[in-house]
């Protein structure tokens, strides 16, 4: 009974070194999933960091871009300033020694003109297209004003 009983201890052992190998090689499975798996999330994140850094550097260009179109239009406006401060300087020197002007400039504006610049609040590209298109028109000056 001795060789029966060791046949089966040996069986026994045999069976136990089996489910263990098995084990292994089911927790080496899952591990190697695991192991694809942060392959695949870590490679779409290279991806996704590559198109990040491809929109930060356009967003960046775009912004440099516009920072110099600021500074160029920032430029021209200060331009624009110097040279209407020196005409509105020469308008005064001219008002100064040329009574005929000075007479001129302080006259009302006659009722044609003024209409020029009268427009109703306007809201939208809509609103003005029916303006320009509606009976708003100014009349010439050889036809009466229509009350």
């Amino acid at each position: 009974m001795t060789a029966l009983r060791q046949a089966l201890y040996g069986l026994a052992l045999l069976g136990a070194m089996t489910l263990l190998v098995w084990g292994q090689q089911q927790r080496i499975a899952v591990a190697k999933q695991a192991t694809a798996l942060a392959q695949i999330d870590a490679n779409t994140a290279r991806d996704e960091a590559a198109r990040n850094l491809t929109t930060a550097t356009t967003l960046r260009s775009t912004l440099n871009q516009e920072r110099q179109a600021q500074s160029q239009l920032r430029s021209l406006h200060d331009q624009l300033r110097q040279g209407l401060a020196r005409r509105e300087q020469q308008i005064e020197v001219l008002k100064r020694e040329n009574s005929a002007l000075r007479d001129w400039a302080v006259q009302p504006l006659p009722d044609v003109a003024r209409r020029l610049r009268e427009r109703p609040a306007l809201t939208g590209a809509d609103a003005y297209r029916q303006w320009l298109s509606g009976g708003g028109a100014v009349p010439t000056a050889r036809d009466p004003a229509k009350p």
